[in-house]
This record gives C-alpha cells, structure tokens and sequence, in this order.
C-alpha cells in the first residue's frame, strides 16, 4: 500500500537497508518498514556455505592427476563484500543476481591456484599420499591471499576428497604395487620360513641346554644329598657323643652326691658318737644300780631281775634258795608282778 513493505530476515542474514544512496539499517536478524521506491536491500548470508571443486593437473614427474575436494568458508565482513559484489534482494528476499555463485567461484580459482602451485612440487606417488599436506598448503594460501581478504571472506577449512591419476597409470600403478606387494609377501614368507628354521634351532638348543640343565640338577641333588647324609651321620654323632657326655656328667654328679652323702653320713656318724660319748661320760663311773633308778620307769620284772642279778653275786654267801614255779611262770609269761600280788 502506498508503496510500504513489511520485510523480515533470518538470523544468519546480514541486512543493509540503503536509502537515499546511505544505510538506514544494518544488522542480522532485521525486521522492518520500509519504502520501496527509495529503499534498496541487501543480503548477505552469514553462516558457513561450501564450495566444491575438481580439477586436472600435471605432477612434477609430468603427470595427469585429478584433485577432488570441497572448501568451506564464512562471510566475515559483510559491508566489505557488499561493495564488491551484488547481494540485493527484492521484496520477496530473492537476489536479484547470481553474485552468490561468483563468490564461490572466485573462492574456487584461489583453490586452483594454490593446488597448480603444490601439486608442480609433488611427484605422482607423492601427490597421492600426501593430501593432507596439500590441505595444509592450501588453507595457509587462502588465509594469505590478498583476493580472499579483499572479499571478505574466512576460509574455515579445506578437504581434498582424492587424488586420482589416469586410468592407465592407475593400472601401472597397481601393477607396480601388485609387484611390490607380491615381493613383499615373498620375503615374508621367505622371512616365516627363516624364523621357523631359527624357531625350531632355538627349540633344540632349549631342550638340550634343559636336559643340561635337569643333569647338572640332578648331579648337585645328588651332591646335595650325600652332604646331607653326611651332615646327618655327622650330627647323629655328635648328639651321641653329647648323650655319653652329659651320662658321664650325671654319673659324675652322682659320684659326687654319693661321696657327699658318705662323707656327711661319716661326720653325721661321728658326730653322733661324739654326742654319745659326751653323754655317757658323766655316766660311766656311776654304778649300775643308780643309773637305773634314776630312769624312773622300773617295773616289777626289772626288779626281780635285778634281784636275781644281785643273788648271783652274792651266790658264795647263799646257801640255800627256794623259787616257786608261780614266780618263773609270770617272769615268763610276762606278767607284772604287781598283777600277781593283787591275784
């Protein structure tokens, strides 16, 4: 109405509203009014995008390869790329021109240019093993170049997808590396056999130092054994000797305790006998007849012994004496004499 549009954009998307030849609004994610007779609009996308490429070059060793790969890249300053290509859109948010591919391609041919400058220092075998080295050159050329700068744009990474050379030196380079592999596999089996010969020495060797071995084992087990023997018997006569030692100490000790006991059994003896004689001195000049009154225990039989003793020495002054039998039987038999004297 009147010419009055309502436009709204992605978040990824870089806007320039340009008014009257100046920007009225810039930013990323913009929605707005705007009048359309005066108003341009500009669209940048900001997220990353991706380029493919596949190009034929020629090796250091002159030959044809194919180099196969992708680049992606982001937009990094979007003002600096509007000045340059044409990012205009219309109501509708189309771009009004292809600057898009022209990005991509331009982006392309730096690619092409720094592979054309690589892969001339790389032989055939060396260009096919060493795509990521060529991955590394490329990206530090982008990042250096001053046309990739110019436009704005920041190279994120580079991949080379494959290498590939002619069908024919393809086939010559399998061939080649068929003929490789096979000499390969030769030694290698040239290389089992030998290993299994040495195996199978390293095996006879082993057995026969083991049997080695197992007699030397043998022979200091038997060694060994007879040390033993020999310790054995050794000590076994050792504790024998030990055993007559210590029966020669004990029988030793025992003479030694008899002669101790003989000897104190001697001065007990003597002792004794000594004890006795002092005793008996004071004893041995006192009559008879005293000694026994004073025991004080004498009974009626020792009485009539005493008395008969005393009949006997006097026996020249008797002239006759009369025993009755009562009396000889109770001495006897016996009995006291007081008991006869109460019957």
């Amino acid at each position: 109405m009147l010419g009055i549009r309502y436009i709204k954009f992605d978040t990824s998307t870089y806007v320039l509203h340009y008014s009257g030849g100046k920007i009225k609004k810039e930013g990323k994610g913009l929605s707005f009014w705007y009048f359309e007779p005066t108003s341009s609009l500009v669209a940048i996308p900001m997220g990353s995008d991706d380029a493919q490429f596949i190009f034929e070059e020629a090796t250091a060793d002159y030959q044809k390869v194919t180099i196969q790969g992708q680049l992606t890249y982001q937009i990094d300053n979007p003002k600096q790329l509007a000045e340059l290509l044409d990012f205009t859109v219309n109501k509708n948010g189309k771009y009004l021109k292809d600057d898009i591919e022209k990005l991509s391609q331009r982006l392309v041919n730096e690619v092409q240019v720094a592979i054309k400058s690589t892969i001339q220092n790389f032989t055939l075998k060396q260009a096919i093993t060493n795509a990521d080295k060529m991955e590394n050159i490329i990206i530090a050329h982008l990042s250096g170049s001053e046309v990739v700068n110019a436009l704005g744009v920041k190279p994120l990474s580079v991949n080379v997808l494959a290498i590939k050379p002619t069908p024919e030196m393809s086939r010559a380079l399998e061939a080649q590396t068929r003929e490789a592999l096979q000499q390969e596999a030769d030694e290698a089996i040239y290389s089992r056999r030998k290993f299994a010969v040495e195996q199978e020495r390293t095996i006879k060797e082993t057995e026969l130092n083991t049997e080695i071995a197992v007699e030397e084992k043998q022979k200091q087990i038997a060694q060994k054994k007879m040390e033993t023997d020999i310790a054995k018997a050794e000590n076994d006569r050792r504790l024998r000797e030990m055993k007559v030692a210590a029966d020669i100490e004990v029988e030793n000790q025992r003479q030694q305790l008899i002669d101790l006991q003989t000897e104190n059994q001697r001065k007990q003896a003597d002792t004794d006998a000594y004890k006795l004689q002092k005793t008996l001195e004071q004893y041995k000049d006192m009559d008879w007849k005293k000694l026994m009154a004073l025991q004080g225990n004498t009974t009626a039989k020792t009485q009539v012994a005493v008395a008969f003793r005393e009949l006997a020495e006097n026996a020249q002054n008797i002239n006759t004496l009369n025993i009755t039998p009562d009396l000889l039987s109770n001495l006897v038999n016996e009995a006291p004499i007081q008991q006869q004297r109460r019957r």
